[in-house]
């Protein structure tokens, strides 16, 4: 019982470097992997599925093997194209699945082809607007300072 609690202490204290992501040791599989940057609940819950990793275990107790078949699973996964974060890439047309530094590099990139090319979504981008439709009458105002308003009517002498 002790020896249980020494190890489990152990994994706990441990911190997992997993796709350029440190996770804390004490934190579950399933919630451990939505930390990392592009995948979600829905996505952690498929390779938790997929891999057979029980979704309740301590992300620190997973051996080096079990961190290396994540890795890999998340750099190419086999899921269902709905779960996929990348679909019909724009360079190559096929769907793919970004995570971490990726991601935000591919995100930056599409909007840099927008404004080049002088979309619409890349002049709202450009003029730091709404790119979706909001209506921008009263909200997406910049340099808002305390509101003047109707002034005081002073007392006349």
């Amino acid at each position: 019982m002790i020896e249980q609690k020494t190890e489990q202490q152990k994994y706990e204290e441990r911190v997992v470097r997993l796709l350029s992501k440190d996770i804390e040791g004490k934190m579950t599989v399933y919630s451990g992997l939505t930390k990392v940057k592009g995948i979600s609940w829905m996505l952690s819950n498929a390779i938790c599925n997929a891999l057979k990793i029980d979704k309740k275990r301590r992300i620190g107790s997973l051996t080096a093997e079990e961190i290396k078949k994540i890795e890999k699973f998340t750099k190419n996964p086999e899921l269902p194209k709905h779960v996929l974060n990348r679909r019909k890439d724009f360079t190559s047309g096929e769907d793919r699945h970004l995570t971490g530094s990726d991601l935000e590099l591919t995100h930056e990139f599409d909007i840099k082809r927008l404004k080049k090319i002088k979309s619409y979504r890349g002049l709202r981008h450009m003029s730091n607007l709404p790119s979706r439709g909001q209506r921008t009458k009263s909200n997406f105002r910049r340099n808002r300072r305390k509101g003047s308003g109707i002034k005081k009517k002073g007392i006349k002498k």
